[in-house]
């Protein structure tokens, strides 16, 4: 994604976003790369080392989702993962 438009998607100034992914690149989460379509412009990636602690954010994620549905009938699970989605997609 390149930094112009994440930093449109989190509502942030490009300065902004531009501290941050230093700060993610110093301790090796992402790097910077040159966008192969438009060479006037950066794409940020995810290092494996990123990619890693990404897993066990979403893993992390699954499980307090299951905890939090394990008492709802299948019907109810449904229907709020449809909201979730619903939600999500708008974002």
């Amino acid at each position: 994604m390149k930094m112009k438009d994440l930093a449109g998607k989190m509502g942030i100034t490009t300065g902004t976003l531009t501290v941050a992914i230093d700060n993610l690149e110093k301790i090796d989460l992402v790097k910077r790369i040159p966008n192969p379509e438009d060479r006037r412009s950066i794409v940020i990636v995810l290092t494996e080392n990123g990619q890693g602690h990404y897993q066990k954010h979403s893993q992390h994620h699954r499980d307090l989702t299951a905890e939090g549905v394990a008492d709802l009938a299948t019907e109810d699970i449904e229907k709020f993962y449809d909201l979730l989605r619903s939600i999500t997609n708008k974002m």
